[in-house]
């Protein structure tokens, strides 16, 4: 790492990259990478908590920031204690990606553009890693943007299979004017079952073509990883994903309960409001380990309702787990040794993808065979109910048992400020879209519509968007 350092030292006066790096960013080594409904505000502060140097934002669509202001202030969330922040867009028109960043600028110390999603929808919508063959393109994106903004721009990339056209690419982005650089150790094609191992070594290729910091992304399950990458890629920051999301503490090497990490999160979240279903991501995320085992815990946590609900989760995971804690005081290897987990199941930790020949195992047979048995008995129950129904129909109702599928049903009362159906449990007798805006507008909460007032400095971001 010394070798680095001095590398560093040699690029501070001649190179921006570094300056804002070193200056505006203040050298962050540890870092929360962009994710999509996942790195919202109340995330970002529990993650600034325990460690993180700098944290990104969700991945925005740079055409709907633009057009939308209600997308574009929900967005924008933030407070004083959030810096440094990066914004991330995703785009594939130099000239949309310049207006949505010239909205954002002000909010944040540099704009991400998202060169490394491989997701079917960044297929379908032209963006992402599925820009990567349009180097004239991304290479457009990245001139204007440097040439038109007060904030520097940054990229996130995935490699390519070759290491030489990796590092051709790393270096086409730098010349146009990227100032920073984020390596995802995988390539485009590796993700969901084929996702594998990220190539450090094709980070460290490109670490040591270019002259501007560089970012390592993947493989880091704990914080001894972090070291490690950091020692074997010379990068100068490791962001973290899966990893944080598993255990917020990764970067200060805690390893805590599932329930604390629960409920400290959803603390933050009365503070700094989201939707449920950002929350419900982050407790299925946390306790992921722990619902294997209390699969009850997990219907419930399934069905949640409301903030309450999902904290009423927590609470029972830890009733139902504390037999097992008592247990492994005596033996400390009843919870980890048979499950292949490092700690109990009750302790934040990484879930690792299961290869195909650890699902023919016999535990994981026995326990698909166990559900798919129980989904056929409510699928004959369900057909008993509701006779006369197609399967598709059957399927839906057993997904969604809540929901009312009469067609001939009444129709809802409408908005008192637009045409669109009010919320049934509305108290302002409003629609969603209406009452999000006089929730934002006049601070006050909104039960039925699960939406909570913003405090402080949060109101203070959004009124001044309006």
């Amino acid at each position: 790492m010394e070798v680095n350092k001095e590398s560093d030292e040699e690029h501070v006066e001649e190179n921006s990259g570094f300056q804002f790096w070193r200056k505006t960013l203040n050298s962050p080594k540890y870092i929360v990478a962009p994710m999509v409904d996942q790195s919202e505000l109340a995330w970002r502060m529990l993650s600034r908590r325990y460690g993180a140097d700098l944290c990104y934002t969700p991945m925005f669509h740079a055409a709907v920031f633009v057009k939308d202001p209600n997308y574009r202030r929900d967005s924008l969330q933030s407070c004083a204690e959030d810096r440094p922040l990066i914004i991330q867009f995703c785009a594939n028109d130099p000239e949309i990606l310049l207006q949505a960043a010239k909205m954002a600028e002000g909010h944040c110390d540099a704009v991400d553009l998202n060169l490394g999603c491989p997701q079917v929808i960044a297929k379908r919508g032209h963006y992402g890693a599925f820009l990567q063959d349009e180097w004239d393109l991304v290479s457009k994106m990245v001139q204007t943007c440097h040439e038109n903004l007060n904030v520097p721009i940054t990229c996130k990339i995935r490699v390519f299979p070759s290491t030489e056209k990796t590092v051709e690419y790393a270096r086409m982005l730098e010349k146009a004017g990227c100032q920073l650089l984020t390596v995802h150790g995988r390539t485009r094609e590796q993700k969901g079952k084929q996702t594998g191992c990220a190539d450090w070594l094709k980070i460290k290729a490109v670490r040591e073509a270019v002259s501007i910091p560089v970012f390592a992304n993947g493989n880091i399950q704990y914080l001894a990883d972090v070291h490690r990458c950091l020692k074997e890629t010379g990068v100068q920051g490791i962001m973290s994903a899966e990893g944080n999301l598993h255990n917020p503490m990764l970067f200060t090497g805690g390893s805590p309960c599932v329930w604390e990490m629960v409920n400290e999160y959803l603390d933050l979240v009365e503070k700094y409001p989201c939707p449920l279903s950002y929350m419900r991501g982050h407790v299925f995320k946390l306790c992921h380990h722990a619902l294997a085992v209390h699969r009850n815990v997990r219907d419930l946590l399934a069905s949640a309702k409301t903030y309450e609900e999902l904290r009423e989760a927590a609470t029972m995971l830890k009733d139902l787990s504390a037999a097992d804690i008592e247990k492994a005081k005596h033996n400390p290897d009843l919870f980890t040794t048979h499950k292949q987990l490092d700690h109990p199941y009750w302790i934040c930790q990484p879930y690792v993808r299961l290869s195909d020949s650890d699902l023919e195992q016999p535990e994981h047979r026995a326990i698909r065979q166990m559900l798919n048995m129980k989904r056929a008995q409510d699928m004959e129950k369900m057909r008993e109910e509701h006779s006369g129904l197609s399967i598709k129909k059957l399927k839906k109702r057993l997904k969604h048992p809540h929901k009312n599928f009469d067609t001939n049903r009444l129709q809802f009362e409408s908005c008192t400020h637009c045409r669109n159906p009010k919320g049934t449990r509305c108290p302002f007798n409003l629609c969603k879209t209406c009452c999000r805006l006089k929730v934002n507008a006049e601070n006050v909460d909104c039960s039925g519509h699960n939406f909570r007032r913003r405090h402080g400095k949060v109101k203070e971001a959004c009124d001044s968007l309006s």
